[in-house]
């Protein structure tokens, strides 16, 4: 009996250690209070009004990781708001790996925009809708990012895969570390509809919610890495892929779900496509 007690106190401690924290992990960096950290560090909302939005960083930096947060966005009449997620790292020539999600009128679609920047440069732009409405529960979206691949993902099922493919002359983020960042901000210049839309302040304010912030991934202070190639078993995702029924899940989201590819926007590259679309 005693030995049950002993194993179950156990087990529900590394249920809480093992569980993220945002006063922990999570520093709120601007909005003037519209971040707020509560529930003992597991919710963390960011609100916007007419004056400001909203944003947090975490406070460790990575090079390569896998890492997820449960978001629940603005609900309701969202239009000209952007809620962001992304890895970025400091400077002029910044990596950068994106979620925006584009709020929208009452009932309409949410659009997912992503993007992938090296060397301070993007331009590779995929939209989405989603199979489900964002507003009404908390979902799981995850970056994984290792010196293969970065893979976008949505409760588990795949939506984009950016592959290192520096062998054919396309840059790949590996050697910055990155930060992961999140916003909440009027961009109703462009956000709905090509800023056809515009937010409505009656409705403010705005709040999206997250929970569940977890970060498998190597942290990078003082120019080290925490991950050591001696445990790689540790850090399966340092070397994960798709396998063929995440191939088959990523085919179905870009079939029916996908709105817009860069790669597939002839007109806007006249002299050709770039190179990672044709490899």
């Amino acid at each position: 009996m005693k030995i049950s007690v002993l194993v179950a106190v156990l087990m529900a401690f590394v249920s809480v250690a093992s569980a993220a924290n945002f006063n922990q992990d999570i520093a709120v960096t601007w909005g003037d209070g519209r971040g707020k950290i509560l529930d003992n560090g597991q919710l963390l909302t960011l609100g916007l009004d007419k004056f400001s939005g909203s944003g947090f960083q975490s406070k460790n930096e990575y090079l390569f990781g896998k890492i997820d947060m449960n978001i629940k966005l603005v609900p309701g009449n969202s239009a000209g708001t952007v809620t962001t997620y992304y890895l970025r790292s400091e400077g002029t020539t910044w990596d950068e790996v994106d979620f925006e999600f584009l709020g929208n009128l009452s009932g309409d679609p949410y659009t997912v925009h992503t993007n992938v920047f090296c060397g301070g440069k993007g331009d590779r732009e995929q939209q989405f809708r989603l199979w489900f409405d964002p507003t009404k529960d908390f979902h799981t979206y995850s970056l994984l990012w290792n010196p293969q691949r970065i893979i976008f993902s949505v409760d588990g099922t795949p939506i984009r895969e950016f592959k290192n493919l520096e062998s054919a002359g396309v840059p790949f983020p590996k050697r910055q570390p990155m930060r992961v960042y999140s916003s909440l901000w009027n961009a109703d210049d462009w956000a709905t509809r090509g800023g056809l839309i515009k937010t409505d302040w009656s409705q403010a304010p705005f709040t999206a919610s997250y929970r569940n912030y977890r970060a498998d991934a190597c942290v990078w202070s003082s120019g080290k890495s925490s991950c050591s190639s001696s445990s790689p078993s540790r850090n399966a995702w340092l070397s994960q892929e798709l396998d063929v029924g995440s191939q088959r899940r990523l085919r179905w989201v870009r079939k029916n779900y996908m709105i817009y590819n860069y790669c597939a926007d002839t007109k806007r590259f006249p002299q050709g496509l770039p190179k990672e679309c044709t490899s």
